[in-house]
This record gives structure tokens, sequence and C-alpha cells, in this order.
């Protein structure tokens, strides 16, 4: 299959900008997968659509605030964006004006309670960043650094939690499982009530995610690798939920690539983790998920192939153009659908 057999046209108005005030008061598109009918809700109507032994997995990976504005000792300013933690404070990292940023460079963020030093050049022109703090890495980052919002959005956060889930945990993403944005804890507590069980997965999602599908041909493209992992807690959860005939709902494209790429041959599960690399498109046949909780899509991504694989080509690029026609929003800050 080609690329291009998942554009479909978007006006720039419609990529949500910030995110809504009450986060499950976004709108919901609902898909049935086999038949491709379409019914307009909002996120909250969600427990309508889970059943009582049905099973919701949440990526619980938390965004680091990764993006840190900085200036040389000449004043010269500088924005480093943290990709890898190399272990000893050295961080490879993205950092502009690359070429102000060659080894030896020093730089200082905030006050002087950060300072850096680039180590080296990588072929990809990625930098080997040095960092020097007192303290602990995480709470200097958390104090100084700023969330790494994707591309397309332009508006600055007002508050950083937006772009967290409300059950974020595990500190490592360079970018939010955006799908959890939309729960709220006390729809969670409604939907363990009605009697489905909730279980947590971890990937880390990379900034490869925005990385665009350049192949003609969407065999030939190679997708970044991620971490991934399962509990022992969870594998328990999804046996039982399978076996006695429940439903694995995933929250979002990072939780199906979890599953899918650790789930055993007869389709059971385990604690286990990895790196993964699984790029799923039309053709590819699903071990572990029964439906899916998920945003919209950039047009002729790997995550738009994603949904196609799972519901049809022709049923998602039907309802992404019903919804440009409904003006939903579109992105990670925009509105939901479930596919199941």
């Amino acid at each position: 299959m080609k690329t291009h057999d998942f554009w479909y046209d978007l006006p720039e108005e419609l990529i949500a900008q910030t995110p809504l005030e009450k986060r499950d008061t976004s709108r919901l598109l609902a898909m049935d997968r086999r038949t491709g009918e379409l019914a307009h809700r909002h996120f909250f109507d969600i427990i309508d659509y889970l059943n009582p032994g049905d099973c919701l997995v949440m990526n619980d990976s938390r965004v680091l605030p990764a993006r840190l504005l900085g200036h040389r000792p000449t004043g010269g300013a500088v924005e480093v964006l943290l990709l890898r933690d190399l272990g000893n404070g050295e961080w490879e990292c993205l950092a502009k004006p690359g070429r102000k940023m060659q080894p030896g460079q020093e730089v200082i963020f905030g006050d002087g309670q950060l300072t850096a030093t680039v180590s080296s050049v990588q072929e990809d022109g990625n930098r080997v960043v040095k960092f020097h703090y007192e303290g602990i890495f995480l709470e200097v980052l958390e104090q100084l650094g700023k969330m790494p919002l994707p591309p397309y959005i332009k508006a600055e956060l007002e508050d950083q939690e937006r772009y967290q889930t409300v059950y974020s945990r595990a500190v490592g993403s360079a970018a939010a499982p955006t799908a959890g944005l939309h729960f709220t804890k006390d729809l969670l507590h409604k939907i363990e009530e009605k009697g489905i069980r909730l279980a947590y997965v971890t990937l880390h999602v990379g900034l490869g995610t925005f990385r665009p599908v350049k192949a003609e041909e969407i065999s030939e493209h190679h997708m970044h690798s991620e971490l991934c992992m399962i509990s022992q807690e969870t594998a328990d959860i999804l046996n039982d939920t399978k076996a006695h005939g429940g439903r694995v709902v995933c929250v979002g494209t990072t939780s199906c690539r979890t599953l899918e790429s650790l789930v055993n041959e007869d389709g059971t599960f385990e604690a286990k983790s990895k790196w993964t690399e699984i790029f799923i498109f039309p053709g590819y046949e699903f071990k572990a998920m029964d439906a899916l909780i998920t945003n919209f899509h950039l047009p002729e991504s790997t995550l738009v192939m994603l949904v196609s694989a799972f519901a049809g080509r022709e049923h998602i690029l039907n309802a992404y153009n019903e919804a440009v026609r409904e003006r939903y929003r579109f992105f990670s800050f925009g509105d939901a659908m479930y596919i199941g």
C-alpha cells in the first residue's frame, strides 16, 4: 500500500491548540468497526461502550518536561530537548542553534542551578550533553523544564499537568499518550463501579512518534524503537479477562502497541519488557486488542495506518472526513474516537 492512501484533507483551524477546560467534555466519535456506522457522543459517554467484565488498558507513562531554554555564557539563547538518558548525568539531546552547540560549549539554565557542557556531536546531529546540578535531576527538571509539545501546537501551555494523564506515574516519555488525556479520576471511578477492570502498561513515547512516513510504500518505513513493559499484576488481569470472555479495550495506540508487542503466541500475557519497533498497518492480525479508544491522527501517519488496520482504511477515512465536516478538534488536545 502507498503512504498517500492514508491522506485526508484537514483544515488547519481544526488542529486543537489548547485543552478543553474539562477533560471528559470533549466529543467522541463512536464507530462500529464491522459496519463503519458512526455515532456522535461526548467522551463522558464512553462508559456506555464498556461492558462489565471488560478490561481498560492504559499507558501510565509520564511526560518528562524535557524542553530546556538556556543561554551560553556570552548571552546567546539556546534550546535543548532531552531525548535519552545515557547515565552519569549525560543525555542525548536535540539542540538549537546546532552550529553553536559544539563540543566544549557551556550552557546555563535558569539562574545557574543547572548548567551543561556539550560532550560530543553524533552522526545524526544529536548532541551528547553532560548536566551539572545539585540534588535530584528530575526535581530540577520539573522546576526549569517545559513540556515538549508537538510541533503543530503553537500555543503555550498554561498548566503543564494538562499534557499529563491523571494516572501518569512512570516518568520517561517525550510526548503524552494523548488518548488518555480525556479521562478524569471521577470517570475512571464510575467505570470501575460498572464492573470494568483497570490495568496499566508502560510505553515511553519517543519523539519518533511525530516522524513523518517518507517511504512511498508503507512496508518500507522503519519504526523508531520504544521501551514498553507489562507487570505481572496487569498480565494476570488480562489473562483473567480473556478467560472469562471479557474484551481488552486499549486506551491509545501506545497501549495497543505494547500489548501487541508483548502478547504470547497463545494470546496470554506474562510480566515482560522489551524495546519494540512494531509497525501495525492493514493486513496485521490483532492478537490482544478487542476495542480501541484513540484520538484523531495526522494524515499519512503510522497511527492512521494502525487504526486502519483495526477498522479498515475506508471506514477510517470516512470517519475522519465526517469528523472534519462536523468540525471536530484534531490531534493531541483534540477530540476522541471509540472503535469497537
